[in-house]
């Protein structure tokens, strides 16, 4: 009876899935490698304890990181749709609450608005690509530097033209599916990714200051490890996996079943560290190098480094791969954003997945343009500025406040329920293929009990 209620409101599987193990690890590493690792984490790991942060980091990623990961896979593995669909044929199988298919909304809601305000900055990574190859960034001065940043976010059409184009890059991608668009993408740029990364990191550390970058980076200081430094690891380990956004549900969907998904979950944790650790010895070593202001968020990537590539020598080329470097990782993330909305339109309309892609990226376009817009002729509204909490935000800062304060933490949270209480984790774990053993008793207890409180603590935080 629960199969046939399932079959009747889910539609067929799509039957085009990876094409090697290899392919869905570096489409999933790659979209789980954004933006933050490569302009926050290696930042307030050096100012928070460098070595002790990053093992407290590792720590929180086994721990809480690593068994949420595991949920989304197990319900992309089970469910075999996107993940409005997988949601919907486990509750309707399992005869549960229909509430939680609000975890199937959120992960579709969140990879569309999360990609709409994502683009804006993924954009400028795109003009500074053509900026450093041109050589427009060759005499950059801290005072010039600040100003043509400025100047360049200030400036509508020019912006509104960048978010579109990154995101037509994207939906090209999306739109020629997953073995012939969003694999064969990633099997280029995911390699060129780590070769650049690497190179950028030794070359750096030896005409810069990599002695000095090392120890700021991975030199243990205990000492500076307090609760609230605590909580910011915590937060990290949870949050920069991509969980929450329905990525790992979509593309575990696509899986064969050969493939042991607990196994790739530890190397795609591991992948996104070292991208984070190697891209910080790279950046400080450039800004240490040339006594420059340490710092994080876009102003360490926009203004200060360009400043840095201009002293070195060499420094053209090295800026240039740099921000090749940064669009890879913003473009390998727009990808596996886009992915889990066109999936779930695919399933309801059955359009085509071009058409489909094309309307989803139209509709990101569309859903961008204010976020675009808060950052020159609408900088000073502040639209929800009677509430304390949201006081001050511009239209950017509230898409980011609520799809990643508020509404990511939810939806892992949920998931974490989900699988932990509601399916149950014997189901899930034989999905994974965990067995009965340590593995599959510690996983459990994670998920069902460390996992939600943690997640509950950070979002209460938050607000």
């Amino acid at each position: 009876m629960n199969k046939q209620i399932a079959e009747n409101t889910i539609p067929d599987r799509a039957v085009e899935g990876w094409s090697s193990r290899i392919g869905f690890l570096l489409a999933t590493v790659g979209a789980a490698t954004g933006l933050g690792g490569l302009w926050r984490f290696p930042f307030i790991a050096g100012e928070n304890g460098g070595g002790a942060f990053v093992l407290l980091y590792l720590v929180f990623v086994i721990l809480l990181g690593m068994p949420i990961m595991m949920a989304e896979m197990a319900i992309g593995r089970l469910g075999q749709h996107s993940a409005v669909g997988s949601i919907r044929r486990l509750v309707a199988e399992g005869r549960h609450a229909r509430v939680w298919q609000s975890i199937g909304l959120l992960s579709v809601f969140i990879p569309f608005f999360g990609l709409a305000y994502y683009a804006v900055v993924a954009g400028w990574s795109l003009d500074y690509l053509f900026l450093a190859a041109t050589g427009a960034l060759d005499a950059a001065t801290p005072d010039a530097s600040r100003r043509a940043f400025q100047s360049y976010t200030t400036a509508p059409p020019r912006q509104l033209l960048l978010h579109a184009a990154f995101i037509v890059m994207t939906v090209v991608v999306v739109s020629r599916g997953i073995t012939g668009g969003i694999e064969r993408a990633s099997r280029i740029m995911m390699p060129a990714l780590f070769v650049i990364l690497v190179a950028l990191a030794i070359y750096n550390m030896a005409t810069g200051a990599g002695a000095e970058a090392a120890d700021f980076l991975l030199r243990p200081d205990f000492g500076k490890i307090t609760p609230e430094v605590a909580l910011m690891a915590m937060g990290h380990a949870l949050f920069s996996l991509a969980v929450g956004v329905g990525m790992l549900i979509t593309y575990s969907a696509y899986a064969s079943p050969a493939y042991r998904l607990p196994s790739a979950v530890a190397i795609i944790a591991g992948a996104n560290t070292l991208v984070a650790i190697l891209a910080g010895l790279a950046i400080f070593s450039v800004v240490f190098g040339y006594g420059l202001d340490a710092g994080e968020g876009p102003g360490l990537l926009f203004v200060t480094l360009p400043v840095g590539f201009a002293l070195m020598p060499g420094g053209r080329i090295v800026a240039t791969l740099f921000f090749l470097l940064v669009v890879f990782a913003a473009y390998t993330t727009t990808i596996g954003m886009l992915e889990p909305v066109v999936a779930w339109l695919d399933e309801k309309l059955k359009w085509g997945r071009a058409r489909l892609a094309w309307l989803a990226g139209a509709g990101a376009w569309l859903a961008g343009i204010l976020p675009v817009l808060s950052f020159n002729v609408l900088a000073d509204w502040h639209p929800l500025g009677g509430i304390r909490l949201l006081a001050g935000k511009t239209m950017f800062d509230l898409y980011d406040f609520f799809i990643s304060t508020a509404l990511l933490p939810l939806n892992a949270l949920l998931i974490a329920l989900f699988v932990g209480w509601a399916l149950g984790t014997r189901m899930t774990g034989d999905a994974l293929g965990l067995g009965s053993g340590p593995g599959f008793r510690a996983w459990s207890l994670l998920l069902r009990f460390v996992v939600p409180v943690a997640i509950t603590i950070l979002w209460l935080k938050s607000w």
